[in-house]
């Protein structure tokens, strides 16, 4: 059988090609092909689920049955079944698609697809379209990625395995045959694409088929991916085209057999992200964020950023996220379990934030199956309170600004990055970890969705340091001030345009009171800044009259508004002898603080939230914090008070509301792997919910205890006598 009978023949309900397919979808809208609310598709249901990433030896010994007992005690809606792409665990039919060499007579996918059946278990393929063997590359050589010399990429760890073209017949011919083949043999519930399209940077490709899309673009492929060069830009928008385009072709395939059958494409992985989230949650009818686990300095609550990430751009639709059970830390150890302690709190951030616990093992025949446990625990006690994570929308006051152009192209690349720029998510790390200090209750919001609809809940919007802004959202962010909502923003915000062009001054000048008075000065330490007036950003500080200040400025001027912090510009720090200021006071503001009407502005000239976060200076944290109170106001929403590092996130529920606090109290917090937990002591709590409504009662999910507490009017308050790891108090 040829390739072209063998599409023919596994188009079941589609008369078109997969390139004519490509073609029709093109031009849609980019949205979801199906509404998932319109049809009360099962993944939208879905509260738990499981992945077993079997490998090509596993065949001799995997045991079906066994694993679909395992997958049931955990009580999970669905399970990731590996199916193929780089290689076919079933007796596939498609050329050059690679049957596993140990599966003799097995067909291990169909085994597994019917052992979750029977346990009412949803089975969803996992596939991989990033990768084919020598076989495929020279019988389709077009399908692969080249370097620059014509070179097809290896795979680093793999060379046997090459890297193939998103922009090749492979996604639109070779990988649709499968899913059809599939699709048409199984009754699978969904794809899901290992990789791809990933959140990550975007490789320049110098296949026929690239080199035509830059032709078309008018340019030849870059040397490297940056946003300065006017080719890239054109290349980034034709890429993400190409990702949705392709995206909505294989949803469309995987929907040819049941409009309830779905396909997920790979996303996230915290908070640095290049492809563009709000272009991709558009075609997503499930987002899903491959966020394992964590290593090096990569702090404890970067699941939780992740959550908040995918909220802000699927704003309450079917978001996932994979915890990898094994110990992925750097080097990494796929065959050994992760630390107990560590897993259970990401599977708990991942719930708090509202996204659905995915839960993975790699190899289908363990040696190490410690973490079985884990699972089993945390999974048995989700689905005993499964109602209160049933989540309608979040309860929070502040919105933070998730800068995605800034996150994307700011500091990139590496090569060529200027000297006082940070990492690109240093400025936002910097601001969370002082809303976590300061407890604030507070969502991310993407600047693709920045309009008066989305900001109106909120009092308080946060800028951390929001470069690369667009006119639109600026305006958006002029506008919600002008409304009566308050603002906070930092160092360069809505210096460059959304490309990273240079602007003659702020975009927001008008709205800060402040104007750039000369180019960024920086690195430089032992910077401070001088507290020329009371104001109530500076309440705490008492017993000095200096203040550290942020390692770069922007050198601004506003003389409209009083000066409440000065610079004092930066001198040297060694040897002590030359430790003295050469210029102890100037009147070049640090930060403005500015009332507007009902609304109140804080612009810090420095990157104080990078410097925050890079220093650790406690100082830093307090004037952050101090500066967020004052803009958001008094009598928060919902308040928790009491010792130790927590971060809370509070919903309105379908069966009441539910406040979600998560210990970070320990030494491994921000380095290494969480080996036990801390517990902290009593927390006290004001929660207002909707007018009119009684709370009936007040429980602690995970003691299982029953709470004392008070209502007066709307204010819910009551206290909670400890937290060992996590712990959900639901109101009903």
């Amino acid at each position: 059988m040829n390739r072209r009978s063998f599409l023919l023949l596994t188009a079941t309900s589609v008369a078109a090609t997969p390139t004519e397919l490509v073609g029709a979808f093109a031009n849609a809208p980019s949205q979801s092909l199906v509404s998932p609310t319109s049809t009360g598709a099962w993944y939208v249901a879905m509260r738990r689920c499981g992945q077993i990433n079997y490998n090509e030896r596993d065949p001799l010994t995997m045991d079906a049955e066994a694993w679909g007992d395992y997958w049931a005690s955990l009580k999970v809606d669905a399970v990731l079944l590996n199916g193929g792409g780089i290689v076919a665990f079933y007796p596939t039919q498609v050329p050059y698609h690679h049957r596993s060499e140990f599966l003799g007579n097995r067909d291990l996918f169909g085994e597994m697809v019917a052992a979750m059946k029977r346990r009412q278990i949803h089975a969803v393929a996992r596939m991989d379209c990033n990768l084919a063997y020598e076989e495929a590359l020279k019988a389709h050589p077009e399908w692969f990625e080249r370097n620059q010399d014509g070179s097809p990429r290896p795979h680093g760890e793999s060379p046997w395995l090459f890297a193939t073209c998103m922009f090749s017949t492979y996604f639109t011919e070779q990988m649709p045959a499968i899913y059809r083949e599939i699709n048409q043999h199984y009754p699978v519930d969904g794809f899901f694409t290992n990789g791809w399209p990933s959140t990550g940077s975007l490789r320049v490709c110098h296949c026929e088929n690239c080199r035509r899309v830059f032709e078309k673009l008018g340019g030849v492929p870059p040397a490297e991916t940056d946003s300065a060069n006017p080719i890239y830009r054109k290349y980034y928008q034709a890429y993400m085209d190409r990702v949705q385009e392709i995206w909505r072709l294989w949803d469309n395939i995987a929907r040819e057999k049941s409009s309830q059958c779905v396909y997920v494409g790979n996303l996230g992985g915290g908070l640095d992200t290049v492809k563009d989230l709000k272009q991709l949650s558009q075609v997503a009818a499930w987002f899903n964020a491959d966020h394992q686990g964590r290593s090096g300095e990569t702090p404890i609550w970067s699941c939780a950023q992740q959550g908040r990430v995918a909220y802000s751009v699927m704003q309450g639709r079917a978001t996932t996220n994979v915890a990898g059970a094994y110990s992925n830390a750097q080097p990494n150890w796929r065959h050994v379990s992760k630390a107990p302690a560590e897993l259970t709190l990401w599977l708990a951030q991942t719930a708090a934030s509202g996204m659905v616990p995915w839960f993975h093992w790699l190899g289908g025949s363990p040696e190490d199956t410690r973490w079985r446990e884990v699972g089993r625990s945390f999974f048995d006690w989700l689905a005993a309170n499964d109602a209160h994570f049933r989540n309608r929308h979040t309860i929070a006051d502040v919105a933070v600004l998730y800068p995605q152009r800034t996150v994307a192209f700011y500091s990139r690349p590496e090569s060529q990055r200027p000297r006082h720029r940070g990492g690109p998510i240093d400025y936002l790390q910097g601001l969370y970890y002082a809303l976590l200090e300061g407890r604030f209750f507070f969502d991310f919001v993407h600047e693709g969705n920045l309009d008066a609809a989305t900001l109106r809940k909120y009092r308080a919007l946060l800028i951390p340091n929001a470069a690369y802004l667009g006119d639109a959202q600026c305006g958006a962010i002029r506008e919600y001030v002008k409304d009566g909502g308050s603002l906070l923003a930092t160092f360069e915000t809505s210096r460059y345009d959304e490309w990273g062009d240079l602007r003659p001054d702020f975009q927001l000048a008008d709205v800060f009171g402040a104007r750039v008075a000369g180019e960024v000065i920086g690195p430089h330490g032992n910077s401070y800044a001088r507290m020329e007036r009371q104001h109530p950003v500076l309440e705490g500080f008492q017993g000095t009259s200096l203040l550290p200040d942020a390692e770069n400025r922007v050198p601004v001027r506003a003389d409209a508004v009083p000066l409440v912090l000065s610079v004092v510009p930066a001198y040297p720090a060694f040897p002590p002898e030359m430790v003295y200021p050469r210029t102890p006071r100037t009147t070049e503001p640090a930060a403005v603080f500015r009332e507007i009407g009902k609304s109140r502005v804080a612009y810090f000239a420095g990157d104080v939230d990078r410097t925050c976060w890079r220093s650790g200076n406690s100082d830093l944290s307090q004037l952050l914090r101090n500066a967020i109170n004052w803009v958001r106001g008094s009598d928060p929403l919902v308040s928790v008070q009491g010792p130790g590092l927590i971060e809370a996130f509070a919903w309105e529920t379908e069966p009441g509301y539910a406040l979600h606090l998560l210990n970070y109290t320990n030494p491994n917090a921000t380095h290494g792997s969480i080996r036990g937990t801390y517990p902290i002591g009593p927390q006290q709590v004001r929660f207002r919910i909707v007018e009119g409504h009684a709370v009936k009662s007040v429980r602690a999910l995970r003691s299982g205890s029953t709470l004392k507490f008070q209502q007066q009017g709307p204010t819910v308050s009551f206290d909670v006598p400890g937290i060992a790891d996590y712990e959900v108090i639901a109101l009903a």
